[in-house]
């Protein structure tokens, strides 16, 4: 029997299907105790959005996990190759994606030391999600990185009681084609079962040379008894991208096209522009788990886990015009010359999660768990070539920096949820965490007398995290909630990297959040909807500026006070069997308090800092808005999706250009402009006697053939003009240097895609 559930705060109708015989539903379970305690139910007050099996697979055709998330509440999403395949990031009310916590089976998924979790590391991996839920805001006591502004918890596939295969297949505009096979065994001898996924994406990209090749493969084995599950489960991600995280600039694109890619470019022995053909990055992860799931009688289940992760990989990278004495290749402090170098890690992420989960199904439900967790890391840089030899003779593949990491992150946490009157019910939770991080070795920075400078440093960190909050249930449908939160985030590897090079010598410090929840929603057959109020009141929010630091990735910087407000909106619509509408909206005002600019005088080179007030916060738009028709009838399905985001400033100083004293004091636009994209959708699926189904269908992505950019990076520099006003300075060699560079995303342009299921 079908039924079909309408989740307010959610911009999805998402239709549950029990597929599972009756006699396994008890296997299912315990299978999904594993993200109980860190997961808000219906009894939660805060804002969150569920994606089933179901929905997953109906956008699921070889994008990353980004753009599959990108018609949920408050989402915006990045893609480097300009298709959503390869490098690509998500933000979440503005946030970061460094400030995004992310589980697998409660199990931590971001990197310790960036916070960053890297999507092309983990290819194809929602054919292998059962669900998933996306917090907002600080959400719920989770492992690993601190839950700074969201939360994604994914949990992966239940091991079924029934034999599967499946064969997807994709393929469409810029080469691109996913090839993936999974099959499960069902019950063995009523204890067993495996289950497993073999995966290969490949795509030219829209960007010059912003290929992406992605293998993976998913596979865990499980034994189930009454009250007893324990499951192994590996996956892994093997990559390999060529750069396209530079961007281009507007002028370039008028020059060379949209597509440009200025990533590996160098003039060669005849003076004409070229490209390094092997501007890669090459990345291999390995995850091991190991879950044990326990019943305790009908009230209590015990979850706990082992895990292990192994990271090994470069990027290697052509850069002209070098300092030679920085790669140890000269012992002149003039001497220049091409080079080609690596940048290497190679870590490790193990540890044990744990929780006790309790529910009356009456009155009261708790959790109480914790977590403990080491990373040890590498990172050294290794000099491949030299075009013109310096003084210093070097061998082949020396190395110019080498340091090592380790950081210790430990939590314990406890939830309560209790029902204190009649459709009241009160809701506490609370966490201590705990990090230990420590680095030594040398970094690629040196100092202004040309000393190479240490990245030396060793810092603890201990939190207290809390949350309560109250949950009113009207009647049936009606529901009213509050909630106050106290989060705190420490800063990342390249928080402490990238400030070497700062002057004061200024230390990253850790950011707290203050986060209140207020929200109402209605639930009926026919209509759902729902409103939340949020205000995040930040100490210390790192955030991006818009530069990229030497790496390509972006800069962020500690701001005092600042803040993020804004409603969310969501609701769905079905008027009749077959036909869903859903639609979500975002408004919000993201500000620093008194933001301080750099102001330099262009005659004395004096600088000072001036307050300017309260200053929008770069790549925060005030608007998104996603709207969803979705109609099924038999064997036919059709989706439209429609998505806008708002003008985002990629920098904190609330000027949205600067001026280009070379092309006749030009205005250059310093803002991502505001962008429309639609999706259409159109899949039909054939029962046949021998095969359980065939699906197939075709994705045209972004229909209308908007022409538009999802990120950018951007640096101003500031002085006073006659009249004593801040103004940027011009674009000209006597002046400090500004620029803006975009990531021009695809046109229209198209996947196809056939289902087999035997």
């Amino acid at each position: 029997m079908r039924k079909i559930v309408l989740l307010t705060a959610l911009a999805y109708t998402i239709a549950t299907q029990a597929a599972e015989p009756v006699d396994s539903m008890k296997t299912v379970d315990l299978q999904n105790v594993q993200v109980i305690s860190i997961r808000a139910s219906k009894k939660t007050p805060m804002a969150f959005s569920d994606l089933d099996k179901k929905a997953l697979s109906q956008v699921n055709f070889g994008k990353d996990i980004p753009s599959l998330l990108s018609m949920t509440p408050s989402v915006t999403m990045s893609s480097d190759a300009g298709t959503g395949i390869g490098y690509t990031g998500i933000h979440i009310r503005g946030t970061d994606p460094t400030r995004i916590n992310v589980t697998a089976n409660g199990i931590p998924l971001n990197d310790g030391e960036s916070s960053q979790l890297y999507w092309v590391n983990l290819g194809d991996f929602a054919s292998s999600v059962q669900s998933m839920q996306i917090q907002r805001g600080v959400g719920t006591s989770t492992n690993g990185a601190g839950s700074f502004g969201a939360t994604v918890n994914m949990q992966t596939d239940n091991l079924g009681t029934e034999p599967f295969a499946t064969l997807d297949l994709s393929g469409g505009s810029y080469y691109t084609h996913k090839e993936t096979f999974r099959f499960g065994t069902g019950m063995m001898g009523d204890h067993w079962a495996v289950q497993g996924r073999l995966s290969n994406i490949s795509s030219k990209g829209y960007i010059d040379r912003a290929s992406t090749q992605l293998g993976s493969y998913f596979l865990q084995g499980g034994y189930f008894s009454e009250s007893t599950v324990v499951k192994l489960v590996t996956f892994n991600g093997q990559e390999k991208t060529y750069h396209a995280w530079d961007y281009a600039s507007k002028a370039d694109m008028e020059k060379y096209g949209r597509r440009y890619n200025p990533c590996g470019k160098y003039t060669d022995a005849n003076g004409n522009r070229a490209y390094y053909d092997n501007q890669t990055d090459n990345y291999h992860q390995q995850h091991y788990q190991l879950i044990w799931n326990q019943g305790i009688g009908n009230r209590l289940k015990l979850n706990a886990a082992l895990h292990y992760t192994k990271g090994d990989g470069y990027y290697e990278q052509y850069k002209t015009d070098q300092k030679l004495y920085k790669y140890w290749a000269s012992t002149v402090k003039g001497e220049r010359s091409d080079v080609i170098r690596q940048k290497r890690m190679d870590n490790d992420f193990y540890g044990a999660v744990a929780s006790l989960n309790y529910d009356d199904n009456r009155r009261l439900a708790y959790s109480i768990g914790g977590a403990l967790n080491k990373y040890d890391g590498d990172h050294f840089g290794k000099l491949v070539w030299v075009r013109t030899p310096g003084t210093q003779t070097i061998n082949p593949n020396s190395t110019y920096y080498d340091n090592n990491a380790k950081k210790t992150d430990g939590n314990v946490y406890g939830k309560l949820t209790y029902q204190l009157l009649h459709g009241l019910s009160g809701y506490a939770d609370v966490q201590y965490r705990h990090v230990d991080y420590k680095s030594t070795g040398s970094s690629q920075e040196f100092n202004g007398v040309g000393d190479q400078v240490p990245l030396d440093f060793d810092v603890k960190y201990d939190f207290f995290n809390p949350k309560a909050g109250l949950i009113y249930l009207i009647d049936d449908r009606q529901t009213v909630y509050a909630s106050y939160a106290i989060a705190h985030k420490e800063p990342t590897r390249n928080d402490f990297e990238d400030m070497l090079a700062e002057a004061d010598g200024v230390e990253p410090k850790s950011e707290r959040l203050n986060d209140l929840e207020v929200g109402y929603r209605y639930e009926s057959p026919l209509f759902a909807a729902g409103l939340n109020f949020y205000y995040m009141d930040y100490k210390n929010q790192f955030v991006l500026t818009g530069a990229q630091d030497t790496n390509g990735e972006m800069i962020a910087r500690n701001i005092d006070k600042s803040y993020r407000l804004g409603v969310e909106l969501t609701a769905a619509l079905r008027p009749f069997r077959g036909f869903e509408w859903n639609v979500n909206a975002t408004w919000s005002r993201n500000r620093a308090k008194d933001m301080l600019l750099n102001v330099i005088d262009p005659d004395t080179w004096d600088a000072a800092q001036v307050n300017m007030g309260d200053t929008p916060l770069a790549f925060s738009p005030d608007w998104i808005v996603n709207n969803t028709l979705r109609y099924e009838y038999k064997g036919l399905s059709a989706s439209l999706m429609t998505k806008y985001v708002s003008k985002q400033y990629m920098t904190n100083s609330g000027f949205d250009y600067y001026l280009d004293e070379d092309n006749g004091n030009s205005q250059v636009s310093a803002v991502i402009d505001a962008y429309c994209t639609t999706d259409l959708d159109v899949s039909y699926t054939f029962r046949l006697r021998s095969l359980k189904s065939i699906t197939v269908g075709c994705t045209v992505y972004n229909l209308l053939n908007h022409e538009y950019e999802s990120n950018g990076s951007c640096g101003i520099n500031f002085r006073k003009d006659t009249n004593g006003n801040v103004v940027p300075f011009s674009n000209n060699a006597k002046y400090f240097y500004s620029w803006a560079t975009f990531s021009a995303q695809a046109p229209i342009h198209a996947l196809a895609h056939v289902s087999l299921n035997f």
